[in-house]
Formats: C-alpha cells, structure tokens, sequence
C-alpha cells in the first residue's frame, strides 16, 4: 500500500459515540418546534459561496448536530486529508496514484507550484488547454474543413462513463448561451444509440471527438467503429469520396479527432495523433469534465466560456480549502449526508434541480456520487465499519412533483434532498399577468417548506375533510431538504456546482475511510461480458455458461431473427 495512514475506525472514537448518544436524543426532534425555540436558526445556518446561496435550517440538526458533526469530520482527518489530496500524496491506494481532479482548474499563475511525481502538473494542464482552444478555435471559425472543403456544423462525441455523462450534462446545462456548433452525445453500445445520433447529419459537415483515455473501452471503440462506417459509407453513397483506402484514410483524418493519450491506438484507428488531446492517471473519468474530456464543450461554447467553467470549480476549491469546518457549507452537507445515512438509516439522496437546463445533473451525480463512494472495503483493504454511499437520484422539477414526491411526502422512508433553483431565467415569459418563473420558483419554495412543517389531522379536519379520511391527508413534516438558491445558471455557477458534490463526495468517503477514487466494482461484468459474447454463436463457450445463461442465450438463439 502507498505510503497512506490507514484509515481510522470512526465508529469507535469519542466523536462517534458522543453522536450515537445525540442521535437518541433527536428522535423527538421536530422542525417545527426548531424554528418556533430558535428564531436565529435560518441565520445561524445559512451559507453563501460565490453567487451561491445556502440554507440548511431544514435539516434534522440542532448546534449540537452540527458541532458533533464537525467534530467527527475533524477526527476522520479531512482536513489534512484534502490537504494531501491537493498536494498530490497517492490517496488512491489501490491503484497507487495522485488525485489531482483540483488541477485541472488552477491557473496558469500556478505554474511550477504543484510538482508530482517529478511532473509541473499545472504546466501541463495548461498545455493540454492551450491546444484545445486553439483547435476549437479552428473549428468554431470554419478554418478546420472537412474532406469536401465544408465547415464543421455539428460534432458527434463518442464516449461513455465519465468521458460523456460529464459533457452531455454541461452541454444541456448550457444550451442557453449561444454555440458554434450542436452536439449530440453517443454513449450506449446499443446500436439504437448511435443510429438516432446521426440521423439527418450530413458527414461531410460532422466531426467525431472519441474519447477513451486508453483508446480501448469496448463500447466506445464498437461506437466509434460504427460511426466512422456510416461516415465512410455515406461519403461514397453520396459521391464525396471515391472508394479508396487513400481516400478513406483522408477522411477520417479530417472527420475524426481523439481524447485520449494512446496514441499508438489512435494512430491505428486512423486519427492522427497531432489531433488527440490527452489527460492524465490522477484524474479520474468522473472528474474529468473539466479536462481534456469536456474538448465538445470547448467547441460548442468557446474558450472565454471553459475559462468561467473553470474558474467555478477553482471557486470551491479555495472555499473548501480555506473555510474552518464549522463554518464551510460544502464540508458540513457531506457530514450532515452522513448522519442520515449512518444515524437515520437514510439509502437515498434525491437532487431536484428547478431548472430543466439542469435536467441530467442528477444522472450526472448518480456516477460521481455512487461509483465514488458504493464501497465496502477501506482504502488499506480492510472492511468497512458502518453503512457506505447513498443511492442518488432524482428528476428535474415540478416534473417530479407529478411523479415521485409523494413518496418523499408520505412514505416510510427518509430521503434526504436536494433543491436547486434560480433567482433569474434566461427564457422570461408572463402568462397574463403572472410571472411563470416566479409561479415556479413558488413550487421549489413550497415543497421544502411542506417537507419540514406538514400538515396537521387538526390542520385537515379544519378543512372540512371527512374523519376517514383524514389519516390519508395528514403529512407528517421532518422531511429533511438543503436548499441552494443561485442568482442565475451559467458555466461559472455550474462549475460551483459540480466542485460542490466533488467535495461532498470527498467528505463522506474520508468519514468512511474508503478509497473515493477508484472503482473496481465496474470490472467483473466487463470481463465476463468478454467471455459470454461468443456463447451466442460457439456451443464450447456456452458449455462454460451457469444454467441461467445458458437458457438466456437458448431463448435468444430461438428467437433471433
């Protein structure tokens, strides 16, 4: 193992036990009456950070809570642990490296500051950017043509995992502000994904980033193969090239570009290798929105608008890094997730963003959150002493008011959430007299506050509501919800965001002890699938199959058409 003190068992120090003993203390605890005791309480909890703004008064937690909470943070070391995070020490330890995600988004001023393993990893990030904006430059201006001599009109990104719920999310998120050119995101290895993602576009104005930092994952090589096919064979059907491999190597070359930083495999597909834009082993898929994965972005959006991406990342990095415990909003959201997930037994975290711009941000959330975090072995190899990870999820609001919040409201499970919104709307409409963002933002005030306080049987019989019915109409408040509130949605806000659950994530796996960074638990079904593909066509590899997929391929074998 790295040279990496082990992690401590939490649940045997002072801190832990002095929460246990706190915790039975709160079951009697109520919302309602919190705010009637302690008129200061939305004060004493509410935080801003940028153009952000924080309340966490809804939240099953007192001044005790709270400073139990920080105290506990501060025994699980995550203040020196971000510390050797950003320093560059091998905090993952089962694959021995770096994590240096926060690099990505220092500037250029920092150069010759953050020496790892004998590299200037400033230096390089910037290098690395330097080339992307002067190639979106050629791309965005129309310098860069395709084999027929036209501009580029829109790009096809090929990637899956980090290398593309990363960009789809920001590119949505985003699509308020103008672009050069669309984008559209192939990520499935089902063949559906890729045919619906080129239907109507015109190769000789399509260009294809691939992103795979090994140039070897399997569904974006396969996606990739079938879409430098269906340019090729589109070119020839149309008369643009003729049928040569001088011609189709032509093609591609000027068609195809690559993430990625093997270049030998890069050069074999076809692409030349001055065209790959590559990133490093200390930054995982996860966290790579912001390298050299986001290239699509770049592209779309334009330099000045990466920059103000970037500069919102480094935002909270400096926040985190600098804010004492008990007063840094991003450190106590990650302790308070893991009162409720260690103390009220919570197994899920909704997002609800009111902002349809940010309709995947949970999808997003869902790989940064739960392939980080979805362990039950701690970074020196050790089990686990307490329940690990949440399950994330969510829906875009008032969308999933019509879908899943009555389960928030009056169901038997505490699910912790989320609100996110907006004071200002880039699409202002009046519906008569009324403002539709303010109707709205209305639904996002009114769901936390229906969270925290309820109604009453009292409350419902006051309504004139038949007896038998009142227990259905009842709700019984101390639902737990952490508004943010922004000025408005734009790239500099959505890096705040996105450092935001980066650090959450980091808080929550130091309390936990695990290694954040790796995710082995994506391999198995990757080899296995290697061995099961030629048991639909060889009978000895379906000899090794177990029963069941033995009698899955039967049913396929019979049914293929």
């Amino acid at each position: 193992m790295p040279n990496v003190p082990a992690p401590i068992d939490v649940t045997q120090t002072p801190e832990w036990k002095a929460l246990e003993k706190h915790f039975e203390a709160m079951r009697s605890f109520s919302l309602k009456q919190a705010f009637a005791d302690d008129p200061d309480r939305v004060r004493k909890l509410s935080f801003d950070l940028g153009s952000l703004h924080f309340d966490l008064s809804k939240n099953l937690v007192t001044d005790e809570t709270i400073a139990d909470l920080v105290a506990l943070g501060k025994a699980a070391g995550v203040e020196s642990r971000f510390s050797d995070m950003v320093h560059g020490v091998h905090i993952n330890t089962t694959e021995d490296r770096a994590v240096l995600h926060t690099a990505l988004r220092r500037p250029a001023s920092d150069e010759g500051k953050l020496i790892v393993d004998g590299q200037d990893t400033v230096k390089d990030v910037h290098e690395v950017l330097d080339r992307m904006y002067a190639f979106a430059d050629r791309v965005r201006s129309g310098e860069w043509r395709g084999v027929t001599g036209k501009a580029i009109e829109t790009v096809v990104s090929i990637g899956i995992g980090g290398s593309d719920l990363g960009p789809v999310m920001v590119y949505e998120a985003l699509k308020s502000l103008p672009r050069a050119v669309d984008v559209r995101y192939v990520s499935n290895i089902d063949p559906n994904d890729a045919a619906e993602k080129l239907k109507g576009l015109d190769p000789e104005t399509t260009l294809v980033i691939v992103v795979s930092k090994t140039f070897t994952t399997l569904e974006t090589l396969t996606n990739a193969r079938e879409v430098k096919a269906w340019l090729l064979d589109t070119l020839k059907a149309q008369g643009a090239i003729d049928g040569g491999e001088a011609a189709a190597a032509d093609a591609i070359r000027h068609h195809f570009v690559a993430v990625s930083t093997n270049l030998e495999k890069v050069e074999e597909f076809g692409i030349d290798p001055a065209n790959a834009f590559g990133f490093w082993s200390w930054v995982g898929g996860r966290y790579s929105v912001d390298a050299a994965v986001g290239l699509s972005l770049i592209v779309a959006y334009g330099k000045d608008v990466f920059e103000d991406f970037l500069a919102g990342f480094h935002e909270v990095d400096e926040y985190f890094a600098t804010t004492p415990l008990e007063k840094n909003v991003v450190a106590l959201m990650g302790l308070v997730n893991v009162w409720y997930v260690n103390f009220y037994k919570a197994k899920s975290h909704a997002v609800l963003p009111y902002d349809q711009y940010l309709h995947r941000f949970p999808a997003y959330l869902q790989q940064l959150t739960m392939e980080s975090n979805g362990k039950s072995t701690r970074w020196d190899g050790t089990p686990v002493t307490t329940e690990t990870g949440e399950i994330f999820w969510g829906e875009a609001g008032t969308n999933g008011q019509h879908a899943f919040y009555q389960l928030i409201h009056q169901g038997t499970q505490m699910i912790p959430a989320d609100f996110i919104a907006f004071v200002n709307t880039p699409n202002p409409f009046k519906d008569g007299e009324q403002d539709v963002h303010e109707l709205f933002l209305g639904n996002y005030l009114a769901q936390t506050k229906a969270l925290a306080f309820g109604k009453t049987a009292d409350e419902v019989r006051a309504e004139g509501t038949a007896e038998w019915m009142v227990p259905a109409r009842v709700f019984s408040g101390n639902r737990p919800t952490t508004s943010i509130f922004g000025t408005e949605l734009n790239a500099h806000t959505l890096g705040n965001l996105i450092a935001l659950y980066e650090h959450i994530t980091f808080v929550e796996g130091t309390v936990w002890g695990l290694d954040s960074y790796d995710q082995w638990g994506v391999e198995l079904g990757k080899q296995l699938a290697k061995q099961i593909t030629p048991a639909f066509h060889d009978d000895e590899a379906l000899s090794g199959q177990d029963a069941s997929t033995k009698a899955l391929i039967d049913f396929y074998r019979k049914n293929r058409r």
